[in-house]
């Protein structure tokens, strides 16, 4: 089993990386593709498996990606984290360590509530998106890309090393399918098949950032209209099993 790594800093904060896969090898030197606990259900339900960081994961059920965002949003889905860096962020200074290196209000998370947030480095680039859980527990719940692993663990810690020493996040719901902020910069966007319309995230000046905002916008050298919003666009309905 790999073995967790733990920090706990003069500040009160302890950092634990949680083992991806419990009784299992996870050496990353492997040669052959590692498997998580639901291989043999992705194979049963017809999942065309690829490899990604490693690991052997499926790429596609047998329905369409559409037909499976759908049923996501009409019924419900299980994500499968396993093959995920989990980090568990602890101490009485955790949201504001937190609130330092992603972008995203996390003081403001409900117990057990959890949103998709980015990792960022000093001049507020993207380094990694993730998802953060306020739990009920005690402690942040975080948990990010395998690929990214090494970086993304190497950056919190290299954060509570610098809280020890010292002792927003711009949503766009998109109108007539506009995609390219001319107030700022859009990071990425895409088709929602639930919303029916475009949405898109970027970064715009401060003033600009409120929600219900209207931007001016251009795709394929035409301007039309945005509006900023809040996100997570589609209101999030997270059940969290203990």
């Amino acid at each position: 089993m790999r073995q967790a790594v733990s920090m706990v800093a003069r500040m009160g904060f302890r950092l634990q990386e949680l083992p991806c896969v419990l009784g299992r090898q996870l050496s990353c030197a492997q040669d052959v593709l590692r498997r998580t606990p639901l291989y043999d259900f992705h194979l049963a339900h017809g999942g065309k498996m690829v490899e990604f960081a490693g690991w052997s994961l499926p790429v596609q059920y047998r329905d369409s990606h559409v037909d499976s965002h759908l049923h996501t949003r009409q019924h419900c889905s299980l994500f499968d984290v396993s093959h995920m860096l989990q980090t568990k962020i602890l101490g009485s200074d955790r949201v504001k360590l937190m609130e330092s290196i992603v972008v995203g209000d996390i003081a403001e998370l409900k117990p057990n509530q959890g949103t998709l947030s980015l990792f960022t480095n000093e001049a507020g680039g993207i380094l990694d998106d993730l998802i953060v859980t306020n739990t009920s527990e005690g402690y942040l719940y975080v948990v990010s890309n395998a690929g990214c692993c090494d970086k993304d663990l190497a950056l919190m810690q290299n954060k509570v090393r610098e809280f020890q020493n010292k002792g927003s996040d711009v949503g766009l719901e998109v109108v007539d399918n506009a995609l390219l902020a001319l107030q700022g910069t859009v990071t990425s966007g895409c088709p929602s098949p639930c919303l029916k319309r475009n949405v898109a995230m970027g970064y715009v000046p401060y003033e600009y950032s409120q929600p219900g905002t209207l931007l001016l916008v251009e795709v394929r050298r035409k301007q039309q209209m945005a509006v900023v919003s809040r996100m997570p666009f589609v209101p999030t309905n997270y059940y969290t099993l203990k």
